[in-house]
């Protein structure tokens, strides 16, 4: 069951402007394995912890350092959870959390969606949660190898693929894909 979505969009410039303005937010925002990372991916994982709080519902009980975006030797992102943080999603039963960044022309995206197995889930719109006892959590977890609808991870970035799963091709794009006569 799905509890919640988040999508954030960060422009990078203004991003990397905002960071050389307040140095110190690359401390405040971001975990020590994040912080030496290139603006465009920092932007990236700016707009994927801002997903991540919309997907929860709210902010209360989370931390910016307590949500570290890791990533696979593949390149596949996925969030490390820790402290209250994690307890916030254990809590609200979600026991997987689906991550897509991407950055491309000025701009980074994320989108998450937070699920529960067998409807065992706290919907994020509100109410009481039974206290969790989680100190920390990967999602999905390190080796995990599902990729939700029809995209797939090629090189760190996600190809979409039609229905006999070959790359989706772009009309605009592909002058062999002309209007139908």
């Amino acid at each position: 069951m799905i509890i919640g979505t988040g999508i954030d969009l960060v422009d990078i410039p203004r991003f990397e402007r905002t960071v050389a303005r307040t140095p110190r937010l690359l401390h405040r925002l971001f975990a020590p394995a994040e912080q030496g990372l290139r603006v465009s991916s920092l932007a990236a994982r700016y707009a994927a912890k801002e997903a991540l709080i919309k997907a929860l519902g709210g902010s209360d009980g989370v931390h910016w350092t307590e949500i570290e975006i890791a990533s696979e030797a593949s390149g596949r992102p996925y969030f490390a959870l820790s402290g209250s943080t994690a307890d916030v999603v254990a809590e609200r039963g979600i026991t997987t959390l689906h991550l897509s960044l991407t950055h491309d022309a000025g701009l980074a995206a994320a989108y998450v969606v937070a699920e529960a197995r067998d409807g065992s889930g706290t919907r994020t719109s509100g109410g009481d949660r039974a206290a969790g006892e989680s100190s920390g959590l990967a999602f999905p977890s390190p080796g995990h190898r599902s990729l939700p609808l029809s995209t797939q991870q090629r090189g760190g970035e996600d190809v979409q693929r039609g229905e006999r799963g070959e790359p989706a091709r772009d009309a605009a794009a592909d002058p062999t894909m002309g209007a139908a006569s």
